[in-house]
């Protein structure tokens, strides 16, 4: 079966049968990696794809394979060749020979010349296996407080200090890195989002851009993401919740406003919204003008990342607007998506992805610190307990979806990220229900690449959070009921790394290492006590 896109090429979907395919007729593969967002993917599809002789040139002497990278997170991770859209050349075993970002038609046609020539003389022998499924396991180590060290040291040495962000070239948001300098670099975190606030926040429609091609934060891609907004909201949250800055806030609404409007499916939230010219346009015009393309796909992952950042701004203001979005998007991925622990991407994608796992984690630990465990520990406790199960290897990481599949996605991927958002979850997930299981489950995650941490850049900053938490635990407050006024008093006091656990009870205490304080009855004692609060080495 294939299918067009939009192009003068016949495209497969990614699967077995194109590689049989290629694999009887001896051709390479072609595979176009895009995305529903992605402006230069469709200039590259109406410049370079819509070619006659392009088209043609590429049904004769390749199998061409369509990819959405955002229903295929593991081709993506496995194939991705810098940004979008990616266009690899691969063997029939799916082994990569060549690959680009974006192509104009006169480098596609001298491309494909030049694959085809090293497919005429080498063969299959010219593809190599990228060296992250080499089949090597992380170096692993102790977990220590040089991890959480070396990373404040990568935040003011990458700092940039004209223009504030990290990096002198593109600017991205970097919101995880935001979020750990918060806690250890204010001043560097505030100037970052600062920025954000400048430069990415669109102040008509709402919400945040991706990043900018420039130092100085210009030249933005404008398209929006569901789970890279979310983030944005949540490090604006965090800044007001150290600083009080009513900007924050305000930015951090900003970005609600548009999940909860332009994202929002009804049941849940949509995936993206494309970049566009539009943009570009004065208010005025904009209302007059067709708004960019939504992908209404529902993805795991994404609702589990931006009903985790709504429910930790609702934490924070008692905006209850934010906290039922959350609570809706969940029930419905919980009811649509996921089934005895195991979820679906989609409706309809691949299962038992860690990216899912670690990602809707995330958002069910924060509504039962926020609404209460009853109804949100069950799943919480089921997804852990897959992912555990299925996907952690014996030297600890999680990997990345169950090894199987077409081309290489039989070679298991550990990546560091998505490792580090499991492991926070699962340290929240060890406060809220005490069992010990989910703490020795994300030590051993951890642990699995502590041996390389000096190596780590400050893109690794979640990284350094989870080693962090693990090594001195996480500030735990255990209150009365939600919804009291200790518990909202809890939810409020300046550490984002907490974990706040209702029970029923009728005071409050703070625990950190198995040291408990005396109860609190009041916010202001409660407050007293956690700064009070002894420090661990």
């Amino acid at each position: 079966m294939t299918f067009r896109d939009g192009t003068l090429v016949d495209w497969h979907p990614w699967g077995e049968e194109a590689f049989s395919l290629a694999d009887r007729t001896a051709r390479p593969v072609l595979c176009s990696l895009t995305a529903p967002w992605c402006e230069w993917c469709e200039t590259m599809d109406e410049e370079t794809y819509s070619d006659p002789k392009i088209a043609a040139n590429v049904g004769e002497s390749f199998v061409p394979v369509r990819v959405d990278v955002d229903r295929q997170p593991r081709v993506r991770e496995r194939y991705n060749m810098g940004g979008f859209p990616t266009t690899v050349f691969l063997t029939p075993a799916g082994e990569v020979l060549s690959g680009a970002t974006y192509m104009g038609r006169e480098g596609m046609r001298q491309v494909l010349d030049s694959v085809r020539r090293s497919w005429d003389a080498k063969g299959a022998s010219a593809g190599r296996v990228p060296r992250a499924l080499g089949g090597e396991a992380p170096p692993g180590g102790e977990v220590t407080a040089d991890i959480e060290a070396h990373m404040v040291e990568q935040v003011a040495a990458a700092f940039d200090e004209e223009f504030g962000g990290w990096g002198n070239g593109a600017k991205f948001p970097l919101t995880d890195t935001v979020a750990f300098a918060l806690k250890r670099d204010r001043d560097r975190a505030t100037r970052t989002l600062e920025a954000i606030r400048t430069h990415l926040l669109d102040t008509y429609d709402g919400g945040f851009y991706r990043y900018t091609e420039t130092r100085r934060w210009g030249e933005p891609h404008r398209e929006k993401l569901t789970d890279e907004n979310a983030a944005v909201v949540s490090a604006f949250t965090s800044g007001y919740l150290y600083t009080g800055e009513e900007a924050y806030r305000g930015a951090a609404e900003r970005g609600i406003d548009y999940l909860t409007t332009t994202l929002w499916t009804g049941e849940a939230f949509a995936g993206s919204q494309a970049a566009s010219d539009y943009y570009l346009l004065e208010p005025t015009e904009r209302e007059e003008t067709e708004p960019p393309h939504v992908d209404e796909t529902v993805f795991a992952d994404r609702n589990g990342i931006a009903a985790a950042a709504l429910l930790r701004f609702a934490a924070v203001t008692d905006h209850d607007g934010a906290a039922r979005y959350a609570e809706r998007a969940l029930e419905h991925v919980l009811d649509e998506l996921v089934e005895d622990g195991r979820i679906a991407h989609y409706d309809g994608g691949e299962t038992g992805l860690l990216v899912d796992h670690a990602r809707l984690l995330s958002g069910l630990t924060a509504a039962a610190q926020l609404l209460g465990p009853d109804e949100w520990l069950a799943p919480a406790r089921a997804i852990a307990d897959d992912a555990i199960d299925r996907l952690q290897a014996a030297d600890g990481a999680f990997l990345d979806g169950d090894p199987a599949g077409a081309g290489l996605l039989d070679r298991p991927l550990r990546p560091l990220e998505a490792n580090a958002v499991i492991a926070n979850g699962l340290l929240d997930l060890w406060a809220l229900t005490g069992t010990e299981r989910y703490r020795s489950a994300a030590g051993d995650a951890i642990g699995a690449f502590a041996g390389a941490y000096d190596r780590m850049g400050v893109e690794a900053a979640e990284y350094a959070t989870a080693c962090a938490r693990y090594h001195y635990d996480p500030l735990v407050i255990r209150t009365p009921p939600a919804g009291e006024e200790l518990h909202r008093a809890a939810l409020r006091i300046a550490d984002h790394e907490k974990v706040v656990v209702p029970e029923e009870r009728s005071d409050a205490v703070a625990v950190r290492s198995g040291v408990e304080t005396e109860p609190a009855t009041t916010p202001d004692a409660l407050l007293e006590r956690v700064v009070e609060e002894p420090q661990f080495d």
